[in-house]
């Protein structure tokens, strides 16, 4: 079986080595780190640049897997490689969208029927984005799935480095929610999906315990053994445009469908066993117990 990833970053670094266990072929692209690509098991492809050898792998896929954010002209993918996704017949073709295409519901709850109403140029894209995908899918009678994932953590992409160096404050506004995502469980329902195809369905990839930032990040320093980072409020802390903007969607997020059409049992449902799991990961790699890691911060939105 042979899976082509485009844009193989983070998050598909984590499903590559599952895929692999199966003994499948993955192809994953990078604008320009093969040797990132390779460590994670799959064949790197330079994109922009091998755009012959990817056509070829489009029409052998059995899977294809798309991480690639929309830009300014659309989604980049289909406006390279329409034409050839139109010719392709994989068994499975999975698009990485985000909850951000809800918007912002004041704290209240989502799920995959609730309509979509992105805040902001990137939901607008992100929306815009899945109703292409969707068209090409249906015209072509591709068998196209859509996974809209919460804010991505995971080995790596922990908070725990700026709480140790002091650099992090828990950024107060009050209702403020997110949903969150352990890398591992994105992999593990992406796998689920594979093995139980149902195209034209939509998924939300979340886990169980919606949570303001400010509580993610005591709970981070608890485990560290050090006071929680100090309280600033939302109207007065510094950030950059893209990370206020993040604030601006308050909302829970339901994972119900892929619990029962898929079936997954999520390794990490809540934050809690995330960071743990990251500290005992890291402790134990490293041959030093839990206190004394650094690992790299918080990645709390979308993915790659």
């Amino acid at each position: 079986m042979r899976m082509l990833v485009f844009g193989h970053g983070y998050s598909a670094g984590f499903l590559t080595p599952l895929l692999r266990r199966r003994g499948w072929q993955v192809t994953g692209t990078t604008r320009g780190d093969p040797d990132r690509v390779a460590r994670t098991g799959a064949v790197p492809a330079i994109w922009p640049g091998e755009e012959p050898r990817l056509r070829d792998e489009i029409a052998t896929a059995d899977a294809i897997l798309v991480s690639v954010a929309p830009d300014a002209g659309g989604d980049p993918v289909l406006a390279a490689f329409r034409d050839d996704l139109a010719r392709a017949r994989p068994r499975w073709l999975g698009y990485l969208s985000t909850t951000g295409v809800y918007g912002d519901r004041g704290g209240g709850w989502v799920d995959e029927t609730s309509v979509l109403d992105g805040s902001g140029p990137r939901g607008q894209a992100r929306i815009r984005a899945e109703t292409d995908w969707q068209a090409l899918a249906e015209q072509a009678g591709l068998p196209l799935h859509i996974f809209r994932l919460a804010g991505i953590y995971g080995p790596g992409r922990g908070p725990f480095e700026k709480i140790r160096n002091g650099t992090v404050r828990r950024i107060i506004k009050p209702g403020q929610v997110f949903s969150r995502i352990h890398a591992e469980d994105i992999a593990r329902v992406l796998l689920a999906s594979i093995d139980r195809p149902a195209p034209g369905t939509a998924y939300n990839v979340c886990d169980d315990d919606p949570a303001p930032p400010q509580d993610v990040l005591a709970h981070a320093a608890d485990l560290l053994g050090l006071p929680p980072p100090p309280e600033v409020a939302f109207e007065d802390a510094q950030m950059t445009p893209m990370a206020r903007s993040f604030y601006a969607d308050s909302k829970r997020v339901s994972n119900r469908r892929i619990k029962q059409d898929l079936g997954v049992v999520l390794r990490h449902p809540d934050y809690r066993s995330g960071l743990a799991a990251i500290l005992a990961a890291e402790a134990e790699s490293e041959g030093a117990s839990p206190h004394g890691l650094c690992p790299a911060p918080v990645h709390d939105r979308r993915h790659d």
